[in-house]
C-alpha cells in the first residue's frame, strides 16, 4: 500500500490534558509515558512536531505536577497499576504508547497488563532511551547514593540544565521525585514471558551508555520485527531531534491507521 505522508503539524502546543479524547480530526491516541522527574509538560517540544490526526495523552505520575500532593510512588508495578486506571476507560479507540528510559519499562508492563485484561492491544510502541527489560540497569544503587554522588551521577545524563541541578532549592523538590523513580528502574526484575504481537520502534543516543546490542533485545518481547533508530546524543537526544521524532510518530501512525483500515 502507498503511503501519502501527512505532513500538517501543529503550529501551537497540544492540549496537555490527560484522558481527553481525540477530536475528529485527531484518530489516534498517543499515550506518552514519564521518564524519571517528568511531568505532563515534558514531551511539549515533541507534540508540536506530530501531525494533526495524533491526539498527545501524557500521564502523570504520584507526587509531581498536578498530582504533586500526592505521595511518590517507588515500585514499577504500582507506578503501572496507577496508569494503568488513568488510561483504561481510553483504549477504546486506536492507540500507541511512547516511553523514554523509566517510561519503557512502564510501557512493557502496561502492555503486559492491557493484554491480560483482554482490552484492546496498542497499534504500535515507541521505547527510547533504554534496551530491552531484559537488559540490567548499570546504575543500581544510584537511587540510594549520597547527595553529592547522586547530583554528580545526574549532571552525567545531561538532561536537565546546569543552573537547575547546582540549585539547592530547586533540588530539594527535585531530589526525592529522582530517587523514587530511580529506585523504581533499578528494583525492577525482568520476568520472561510469551512475545507480543505488537511492532515496536526503538531509538536511542550514539553517546549514551545503550547500547545498539541492548536496544535489540527489544526482538525478544515482540513476534513482530522491530525498528531500531540511532541518533546522535546523549541519553535526552530527544530533545535535540524532536522533529524528527515526531515526523517519525506521524509516519509510523499514519501506516499504522491505514493497516486496520480506519
Amino acid at each position: 500500500m502507498t503511503t501519502v505522508y501527512n505532513s500538517n503539524y501543529r503550529s501551537k502546543e497540544s492540549q496537555f490534558a490527560s484522558g481527553e479524547q481525540p477530536s475528529q480530526r485527531q484518530r489516534i491516541n498517543l499515550i506518552c509515558l514519564p521518564f524519571s522527574g517528568a511531568s505532563i509538560y515534558s514531551y511539549r517540544d515533541i507534540a508540536t512536531q506530530i501531525a494533526d490526526f495524533i491526539n498527545i495523552m501524557p500521564v502523570e505520575l504520584p507526587g509531581r505536577g498536578k498530582r504533586i500532593s500526592e505521595p511518590l510512588l517507588s515500585d514499577i508495578y504500582n507506578m503501572t497499576d496507577d496508569i494503568f486506571h488513568q488510561i483504561k476507560t481510553h483504549l477504546n479507540v486506536p492507540y500507541a504508547i511512547y516511553g523514554h528510559s523509566l517510561g519503557t519499562l512502564l510501557g512493557f508492563l502496561l502492555v503486559k497488563r492491557i493484554l491480560n485484561e483482554d482490552l484492546p492491544q496498542p497499534l504500535h510502541l515507541f521505547f527510547s532511551g533504554r534496551g530491552g527489560p531484559s537488559v540490567q540497569d548499570k546504575d543500581k544503587h544510584i537511587h540510594a547514593l549520597p547527595k553529592k554522588e547522586f547530583i554528580k551521577k545526574l549532571h552525567e545524563y545531561e538532561g536537565s540544565p546546569q543552573e537547575i541541578l547546582n540549585d539547592e532549592g530547586i533540588m530539594e523538590f527535585f531530589e526525592p521525585v529522582l530517587r523514587a523513580d530511580f529506585k523504581a528502574i533499578t528494583t525492577y526484575m525482568y520476568k520472561k514471558d510469551i512475545p507480543f504481537d505488537i511492532p515496536i520502534t526503538v531509538m536511542i543516543g550514539t553517546n549514551e551508555d545503550t547500547t545498539y546490542e541492548e536496544a535489540m533485545k527489544w526482538q525478544d518481547e515482540t513476534s513482530k520485527i522491530i525498528s531500531v533508530r540511532q541518533f546522535p546524543g546523549g541519553h535526552f537526544f530527544i530533545y535535540q531531534h524532536s522533529s524528527e521524532i515526531g515526523r517519525i510518530f506521524s509516519y509510523t501512525l499514519q501506516n499504522s491507521l491505514e493497516i486496520v483500515g480506519d
